[in-house]
């Protein structure tokens, strides 16, 4: 076992590619091979198309706050740590100026894309404080690939040497692939948040009536075929839905990168991608890919004309069956001794359990804690934990513009409606000669503008708020 997971592991260094001088490209988590350093890695913080480049925008990685903005003059994306040197600001309240800066909005000090101070304006004429090193902010490195904007939360001089983790298969042919994509702020562990996505036999129950169907629910004997610092690779032979869609491959690229690859011959080949991005303690970003090749091209057709907003909110729906219960779960866990007691406080007797053993493995052999030491925050309450608009809709500009477009349309339904139903009878009773359409059809556009107007009150609440009752505990 042993020496075949060495041979993985080394086979997927090579695979990470090199540099222009040939120099193989290292994988995350420092050097010390006894060891895992969360921040020694790239993470996904964004779609690249959800940034905005008319304003800073903000995230938070391994419990750091940072500031992202669009340097106009070298066509880039720039990380700082998002507070002012001066008195500690946060920058991402400001906002980039007519120079092209980013400016903080307590002072007006002013920075490059270096994050070298520019200007101060209280700066007396030929002060040198812009200068000093203490002015200055510290850049995170950052890169765009995939789509995805990725953050190294480490050393700097050692990100250039670092893999990039993204997928080599949507690389090798990228116009072959129809990709459904969703992000969002979920009120758990990165750590968590792998452990089920790992666990493949969880879905017929969990998600009963979304992607799932409990009457597919049966043994699920998973297999690591490899495993080691930089993570494992295993396989379910049979495959889901009692070996009807074939052999599924999952693979695990340490610290926070796992996807399934499953092909059939009735659908083509699929992938279920998950980025764990940590926020902090008790909460991370996930970033959900599902790669399509499908075997006919009706479905790529379908899901290219579906309207991002409108995928995100079923994908919402999705997230949201496991939402709560996970919240709990890893509290439960803690209260138990946390993930160094796992194998006390899990009772895990099955193979479907393989892959959350091996996880779980791999943070106790390698000390793959990323938060360690720092304390739970408080339980939320449901109606926290459905919230939808902080945890997705506000840093999605797919939904974001869609939320205004809708809200904008259902005034206009409404005033259309209710002045149709105002101006509709006068014309009749006084100028029948007008109402060309007649009366009926005036009814019809009535009916029309406000059954939309009330179709759309049910809609918009969708971009604000899940619901506490998943679709597998419905009566109906």
């Amino acid at each position: 076992m042993e020496t075949a997971s060495v041979t993985k592991i080394n086979m997927t260094t090579e695979a990470l590619g090199s540099l222009e001088n040939g120099t193989a490209l290292r994988p995350a988590g420092g050097a010390d091979p006894t060891r895992f350093d969360w921040r020694a890695a790239w993470y996904p913080v964004f779609y690249e198309r959800d940034l905005d480049r008319q304003r800073p925008n903000r995230f938070t990685l391994l419990g750091e706050d940072l500031v992202i903005w669009w340097d106009g003059l070298a066509s880039a994306w720039r990380v700082f740590t998002d507070a002012c040197p001066h008195r500690l600001a946060p920058l991402s309240q400001g906002r980039i100026n007519e120079a092209g800066q980013l400016e903080c909005p307590y002072h007006g000090w002013a920075f490059d894309g270096a994050g070298r101070c520019q200007v101060i304006p209280q700066e007396p004429a030929g002060g040198l404080a812009h200068q000093s090193a203490r002015a200055c902010l510290r850049a995170w490195p950052a890169v765009v690939r995939q789509g995805l904007l990725f953050v190294y939360a480490g050393d700097p001089e050692a990100a250039a040497q670092t893999a990039v983790p993204t997928l080599p298969v949507l690389d090798e042919d990228p116009a072959g692939w129809v990709c459904i994509e969703t992000f969002r702020d979920l009120p758990y562990d990165a750590l968590t948040l792998l452990e089920n996505v790992l666990d493949a036999s969880h879905v017929p129950y969990t998600h009963h009536r979304t992607v799932g169907n409990r009457a597919n629910a049966g043994p699920v004997n998973l297999e690591v075929l490899a495993a080691g610092r930089q993570g494992f690779q295993g396989v379910w032979t049979e495959g889901p839905r009692r070996g009807t869609l074939g052999r599924q491959d999952t693979t695990f690229v340490a610290p926070a990168l796992m996807w399934h690859d499953l092909s059939a011959k009735q659908l083509g080949r699929t992938l279920t991608v998950v980025y764990a991005t940590p926020i902090r303690r008790g909460e991370c970003r996930l970033f959900a890919r599902f790669p399509f090749q499908f075997a006919s091209p009706i479905p790529a057709l379908v899901l290219k004309l579906t309207p991002r907003w409108l995928n995100h909110l079923s994908q919402n729906r999705i997230l949201e069956d496991d939402q709560i219960f996970l919240h709990h779960q890893e509290r439960y866990l803690a209260q138990r001794g946390g993930g160094d007691a796992f194998a006390k406080a899990y009772y895990l007797p099955l193979g479907a359990d393989r892959f959350v053993i091996e996880l779980r493995r791999w943070v106790q052999t390698y000390g793959a804690d990323p938060f360690p030491g720092d304390p739970w925050p408080a339980t939320l309450a449901d109606e926290a934990l459905m919230d939808r608009y902080h945890s997705h809709t506000q840093s999605c500009a797919s939904c974001r513009t869609a939320l205004a477009r809708l809200q904008q349309l259902r005034q206009v339904c409404l005033v259309l409606g209710l002045a149709l139903a105002a101006i509709l009878p006068w014309m009749v009773a006084y100028r029948p000669a007008a109402v060309g359409i007649g009366p009926v059809v005036g009814g019809f556009m009535i009916l029309a503008f406000l059954g939309t107007w009330a179709a759309l009150g049910r809609l918009i609440p969708r971009f604000h708020q899940g619901d506490p009752i998943p679709a597998r505990n419905r009566l109906k």
